[in-house]
């Protein structure tokens, strides 16, 4: 893609992220290559015009159109506004006024913040001047105006405000009426532009949110930046992007979440608001690449003007039009390597006005879309380049002659529209078959030139196959055609009489050759040669008989000898012969007639169709038996039928005696047979076949024989052959005669009756008759009298009488009883009656014997001596005539053995079981379902918590559907046993059942809840049961926003944070302010965070106990304010420096401590040993420390009841008194009672080796104390050297640890590690003591950097046999920390006396003896 410099420049300049720092909007826009002007001369410009597209320079389309900008929200306008600011560190004002009532001005408006003011004028109070929105409103927008239609370049806006957290710029192309978005930007677009994409985009069409703009630093003069191009795609024509209108919307304000908080000081809102510096809105006139610059409009300044300055023969505000006379291609907006420059249409000098043509562009190929407007000259044509009708150009004078046209000459007759002829040649516009430059003859082949033939001349129609091919098709003037031989007509389409197929065959045409016997005559169809044919014959020569019909053969007129009359009255033996598939048939009939000697025959002859001499012909067999008689036509008789060479023929191949003796006949023999029998019976003769007897009505086309269905015979097929009978649709049916029981073969010829003989029937006499059996030696029937009928094959008697049966009616049937053999007659039994009374309910009966008592056998469901009585289980009426016992249809839920499980007259079931009820047993009992006619009704297991309570009685089952086990639920209960709360509703097993979610509608996504907790689904930012507080960490306000507290979830408890505060809640071993730390103590691997040794809580313990002594000691420093006594700053100065050694003993602890951490996992089990020996040894000391401790907790209390007593002394009184009291003291009585320096208090000074109170050596230092001496002093200075010993030793350990890691060479990066740890303590450090000075952290990092950790086990070792001996000596000062507890309680005795002599004594005396007994406190 080839673009200009300019353009080019803009869009390959570097990416302006307004992330880093802040950008000069106006430098940044010369860097991008708006300084055409300078990089392109104007003549260059110019030059370029006109071979490629020209465009104006860009420019700031907001410079001169401040009455067409507009903002929806500005602070001020209504009066004073107050407003305030965020992180003001150069001045101490914090709230300000912003009054936009009057335009700005820099002397005595400055508070005005029109939207006016984001115009760049380049002045120096640049800054001091701003747009500026009301406080806290969301959607606010801004909207520039354009006279007209603007090519768009790029957006910059600078903000003296954050940045908008979401906002979308618009642009419209029809002065407002429609918008498009043309891109939006936010920090988080899938929040607040959900489903737009995030790019990148692929071409200015597509619409993406951008995130890089919408962040929160800088926060001031952060910029928001709209290229309309991008260099990453293929722009087909980057001028194109344009707008009338430009709208930037503000959707969302950047807040830090204090909005959230209710403060009643101040109006978080008041901070919040849009606050612009400057836009730019780059851009020039559009002019569709026609124009390198535009005409002023009466603005001053540096306005970008709206109207082109055309080039290119273009017109127009936007040059979107050609000029007039230069329509001869489209208008098109200039591309970059074709200017599309209008052309000027060509008339040929006889018009001066066109206008362009789409259709007529596109038919010349894309070459010219003008056409001319009212041509002259008798001219016409898109470019008048034709002559008007009637006129064509003259040849011999130019296209642009005045009178180049002329008229046409043109013959009326043969031309069309009265002479019309070409515009171009003058060729004249013939009739359709007419030719001639004049139109003044017939084409070749036509004829008949008139004026009144709409197309002037006749073709000529001769027929190509039957005329003869001439100069001329046929005659100029009548059209009449020269025909070939056999044609005639005057189109030679026709054949003579007698031929046909003029063009239908290879020839021209053929000779019509009907059928002698089957067509009327010898001619035919010239067409398609068919002959007139007689009835029923069809073919084109009517050789064929139709369907249905035949053509007789020359023996067709037979007559049977079965048939004929006797002569004489004598009778015919008729002889029939039964048909076998393997004997060929040579007769026709049912057989042959034997005619004796002396007899004759008499035929009857009525059915000839002609008068014809006819040959006599008889068949006959030897024996003088006679078949048939028939009369063959002679060919000869028959007149005008055939040809002497024909009727040769017919004789030559014996066609007579072959018919005659039934023999095949050769095809010549066929053809003259058919034709014979189709003249003499007018046609072909009506097959005939019968309907029952034949397969279907055709029968064979040369003699018409039908297909005969089985066992029929006859042409027709219209009788049953010899020994069959019964002719019908089936055929038919042999005889079959049995010949046991028959005389003779044959049967009747209707009925199939065979001739029997006696004792034997049927019809074919095979079984014996009525009363006899045994076939085919047939015997009386044996009944004993009773019966007339028995079975043909057994003897059985059949219907045997008096209620007798068996096979000769030898006993009673059922419910009779007696002996017909013996002639006793059958009785009725009475089981209770007979049965024709409708009571009798036995099968039989049986009499004994002996007693003559009847014994009745019980049908089912019966039971009684007669049978008198339902079973159990039975039940009916047997009272009334047709009752009985029926079954109790209890559905098989009763015993049937119970004789009370149901009535027994009415059959009600009585005793249901399985759980069953009803008369029938048919249904389930309440509380149970199922189906009870398969013994399945199963308890009702609803669920009582669910189930409606009225439907759950106490002590039994719930009531549910007896079919289906469904359950009565309650509102909000579902399932077929209620034991599920409903979509909606949760707490199954609460007291009144499932409950309504009621999900906050706004906080959740939608009213569905857990069924068991009943917390609802909510949304990522809010939680609790029903979404009506913050989620799991969160805080805030739920009704106005919940705010992350990023809680590592790892590192919390639950919940993770305070709802109030935000603050992080950590479990156990975990720190930081977001809980993302393990604390000390416990392994540093997060979130894992494993407790460490317990060496290491142990020293974790005794840091914070020498922590505390560390504190309590200092409580023994003076104040700046307390006087000391001279000679006394020196144990006050051991003092502090024993509170320094502790300080030193700390930090080492916690050194120690961070090695035993470290050291834990590697260490060997020796080592581990040795660890817990010392801990044992340890924790004896930690005893004797916390027994000193309390020692100096009352030192503490008695040094602070000194003091108060001391404040409340008055120098007032009798100082005389007190100054005796305090001379009478004696320090030898104190030396006596309490031990000070270790010695007697009643030794001299000179001879006392621990000295006293009071004594001083020989250089005036005071004397108290020495190396054997325990008093109170002593002990204590020798604490002081202890602690100092410990100091040093572990100096020396650490720097033999530091040695040691040199030695091995350890690869522990010791410095990375508490490096990390610094870092992760940094951010909490720094928050809770915000204003910590630089130096301080700088300190401390040092501090942190220079401490060593161990570097190998061997190391260690040694570290722990140096620990070892500095405890050793830490149990010795134990012991002497002891020994201070009881000097302490004597020092609390001294004070108690002091108190009783306090009044009586002067301030100075009781402060100088006060301060003398301090070491001892």
């Amino acid at each position: 893609m080839h673009l200009p410099l300019a353009l080019f420049e803009l869009m390959t300049g570097k990416s302006h992220v307004a992330e880093k720092g802040k950008t000069d909007p106006h430098s940044y826009l010369f860097q991008q290559g708006f300084s055409v002007p300078v990089l392109v001369p104007g003549a260059l410009l110019q030059e370029d015009c006109d071979v490629n597209s020209c465009h104006p320079q860009l420019g700031d389309l907001m410079v001169g159109r401040a009455a067409q900008l507009s903002a929806s929200s500005t602070c001020g306008r209504n009066g004073p506004q107050n407003y305030c600011i965020l992180g003001y560190l150069e001045d101490e004002q914090k709230c300000f006024n912003c009054d936009s009532r009057q335009p700005y001005n820099p002397y005595n408006n400055q508070d005005s913040h029109q939207i006016e003011n984001v115009i760049t004028t380049f002045g120096p109070e640049r800054k001091m001047k701003w747009w500026q929105s009301e406080n806290g409103v969301h959607q606010v927008s801004i909207r520039l105006d354009l006279e007209t239609l603007f090519q768009f370049s790029h957006l910059v806006l600078t903000f003296k405000s954050f940045r908008p957290a979401a906002m979308l710029v618009e642009r419209s192309k029809d002065y407002g009426y429609s918008w498009k978005v043309f891109r939006y930007f936010a920090e988080d677009c899938a929040s607040h532009f959900p489903g737009v994409s995030q790019g990148p985009a692929d071409s200015t069409d597509d619409v993406i949110c951008d995130s890089r703009y919408s962040a929160s630093e800088p926060s001031t003069d952060g910029e928001v930046v709209l290229k309309a191009l991008d260099p990453s795609f293929d722009i087909e024509n980057p001028y194109q992007i344009t707008l009338t209108n430009l709208r930037v919307n503000f959707t969302h304000l950047f807040t830090l979440g204090d909005t959230l908080l209710g403060r009643k000081k101040r109006n978080p809102q008041e901070k919040y608001y849009y606050a612009l510096y400057e836009m730019v809105v780059r851009g020039s006139c559009f002019c569709n690449g026609h124009a390198s610059m535009c005409m002023p409009s009466g603005a001053e300044g540096n306005v970008i003007h709206g109207r082109c300055v055309c080039q290119h023969n273009t017109v127009g505000t936007n040059c979107e039009r050609c000029q007039d006379f230069y329509n001869d291609v489209p208008w098109r907006p200039a591309g970059q390597t074709d200017p599309h420059v209008c052309r000027r249409c060509n008339c040929h000098g006889h018009s001066e006005t066109c206008h362009f043509d789409i259709d007529q562009y596109q038919a010349s190929g894309g070459v010219s879309g003008g056409v001319c407007d009212d041509c002259r000259h008798d001219r016409m044509g898109p470019q008048c380049e034709r002559c008007r009708p009637y006129l064509y150009q003259d040849p011999q004078l130019s296209m642009e002659d005045p009178q180049g046209c002329i008229p046409c000459d043109c013959d009326l007759t043969g031309s069309l529209d009265n002479g019309l002829c070409d515009p171009v040649s003058g060729r004249c516009v013939c009739k359709e078959n007419v030719a001639g430059d004049r139109c003044d003859r017939c084409k070749f082949g036509f004829y008949g030139f008139s004026q009144e033939d709409p197309t002037g001349c006749q073709r000529c129609r001769c027929n190509f196959l039957g005329s003869v091919l001439t100069p001329y098709p046929c005659d100029q003037v009548t059209g009449q055609c020269v025909c070939q031989r056999l044609a005639t007509g005057p189109l030679c389409d026709q054949c003579l009489p007698g031929y046909w197929g003029l063009g239908n065959t290879v020839h021209t045409c053929s000779p019509c050759d009907c059928d002698h016997g089957g067509a009327y005559s010898s001619t035919c169809s010239s067409l398609d040669g068919q002959c007139q044919c007689l009835p029923n014959m069809v073919g084109r020569s009517c050789g064929d008989p139709a369907p249905g019909h035949f053509l007789a053969a020359l023996d067709y007129y037979l007559y049977e000898a079965e048939n004929a009359a006797p002569l004489k009255g004598k009778t015919l033996q008729i002889v029939p012969r039964e048909r076998t598939p393997d004997v060929p048939i040579t007769w026709t009939g049912p057989g042959f007639v034997r005619v004796l000697d002396g007899a004759g025959l008499r035929f009857t002859v009525d059915n000839l169709p002609a008068s014809l001499d006819y040959h006599l012909v008889i068949r006959y067999e030897p024996e003088v038996r006679a078949t048939i008689m028939g009369l063959i036509p002679k060919m000869e008789s028959v007149q005008d039928f055939c040809s002497q060479s024909e009727l040769d023929s017919f004789r030559r191949f014996r066609c007579f005696e072959l018919a005659a003796e039934q023999e095949t006949l050769p095809d010549v023999c066929y053809g003259l047979i058919g034709s014979l029998s189709a003249r003499i019976h007018n046609g072909a003769m009506l097959c005939r076949c019968n309907i029952q007897g034949s397969h279907g009505p055709y029968c064979s086309k040369f003699g018409g024989l039908c297909e005969c269905k089985a066992n029929v015979v006859g042409r027709c097929c219209d009788s049953c052959a010899p020994l069959n009978f019964g002719f019908g649709p089936n055929g038919c049916a042999p005889c079959e005669c049995d010949p046991r029981g028959a005389v003779a073969e044959l049967c009747d010829q209707v009925r199939g009756q065979c001739p029997c003989r006696m004792e034997v029937g049927g019809r074919r006499c095979d079984r014996c008759l009525s009363g006899y059996y045994g076939f085919p030696l047939c015997r009386p029937c044996e009944c004993n009298g009773l019966a007339e009928l028995c079975d043909q094959d057994t003897g059985a008697c059949l219907d045997c009488r008096e209620h007798s049966t068996g096979n000769n009616c030898e006993s009673c049937v059922e419910g009779y009883f007696g002996d017909p053999v013996s002639r006793e007659p059958c009785k009725p039994c009475l089981c209770p009656d007979t049965q024709s009374s409708g009571r009798f309910f036995a099968s039989t009966c049986n009499k004994d014997p002996e007693s003559g008592s009847l014994t009745c056998d019980c049908l089912a469901g019966h039971t009684g001596l007669r049978c008198d009585a339902c079973s159990a289980g039975f039940y009916g009426g047997l009272t009334t005539p047709g009752g009985g016992c029926d079954e109790c249809l209890c559905n098989n839920n009763i015993d049937p053995a119970d004789s009370d499980a149901c009535d027994s007259v009415t059959g009600e079931c009585l005793r249901c079981l399985h759980n069953t009820q009803g008369p029938r047993c048919q249904s389930c009992k309440p509380g149970y379902y199922g189906d009870a006619l398969a013994q399945d009704c199963k308890e009702c297991s609803c669920d009582r918590q669910g189930t409606d309570v009225t439907q759950c009685p106490l002590g039994s089952p719930c009531f549910c559907d007896p079919l289906t086990g469904q359950c009565p639920c309650r509102a909000g209960a579902v399932g077929t046993l209620c034991d599920e709360c409903a979509t909606g509703f949760w707490n199954i097993q609460g007291e009144s059942g499932c409950q309504p979610c009621k999900c906050d509608p706004a906080n959740s996504f939608n009213n569905h809840c857990d069924k068991v907790t009943g917390h609802c689904q909510c949304r990522t930012e809010f939680g609790g049961r029903q979404c009506d507080e913050c989620g799991e960490n969160h805080f805030g306000n739920p009704d106005l926003q919940c705010v992350s507290c990023d809680c590592n979830m790892e590192g919390t408890d639950r919940p993770a944070c305070n709802p109030l505060t935000g603050e992080c809640l950590c479990r156990i071993g975990v720190m930081g302010i977001f809980c993302d730390e393990c604390a000390p103590g416990y392994d540093q691997v997060f979130p894992a965070c494993f407790p460490c040794h317990p060496c290491a809580v142990l020293w974790a313990d005794n840091v914070t106990d020498v922590h505390r002594a560390a504190q309590r000691m200092r409580t023994f420093i003076p104040h700046h304010g307390e006087q000391l006594e001279p000679g006394h700053s020196r144990q006050w100065q051991r003092m502090l420096e024993i509170e320094q050694l502790y300080v030193m003993y700390v930090i080492k602890c916690n050194q120690m401590f961070l090695i035993c951490v470290d050291f834990y996992f590697d260490a060997d089990p020796e080592a581990l040993e040795k660890i817990r020996k010392q801990h044992a040894d340890f924790m004896a000391a930690e005893k004797k420390v916390k027994e000193t401790e309390r020692a100096l907790e009352n030192s503490m209390d008695t040094r602070q009841e000194i003091k108060d007593h001391l404040s409340s002394c008055s120098i007032l009184g009798d100082m005389e008194g007190l100054e005796k009291k305090v001379k009478a003291l004696s320090v030898a009585k104190l030396n006596k009672n309490v031990s000070i320096c270790g010695a007697p208090g009643d030794e001299e000074c000179s001879k006392s080796e621990c000295g006293g109170a009071l004594c001083r050596d020989f250089l005036g230092q005071r004397e108290c104390g020495g190396p054997t001496c325990k008093g109170s002093f002593p002990v204590s200075h020798n604490a002081t050297k202890t602690a100092e010993q410990v100091e040093n030793d572990l100096i020396d350990l650490l720097q033999k640890l530091r040695d040691s890691k040199i030695k091995a060479g350890s690869q522990i990066n010791s410095r990375d590690v508490l490096l990390y740890f610094f870092f992760k303590m940094k951010n909490i450090y720094l928050i809770h003591n915000s204003m910590v000075a630089p130096e301080d952290i700088e300190n401390l990092v040092k501090a942190v950097l220079a401490i060593q950790l161990p570097g190998s086990p061997d190391d260690i070792r040694s570290m722990i046999q140096n620990i070892r001996g500095v405890l050793t000596n830490f149990i010795e000062f134990k012991e002497d920390l002891k020994k201070l507890k009881d000097q302490a309680k004597t020092a609390q005795d001294l004070l108690k006396k002091a108190q009783d002599i306090r009044l009586d004594s002067t301030m100075f005396f009781i402060c100088v003896t006060v301060t003398l007994y301090k070491p001892a406190c």
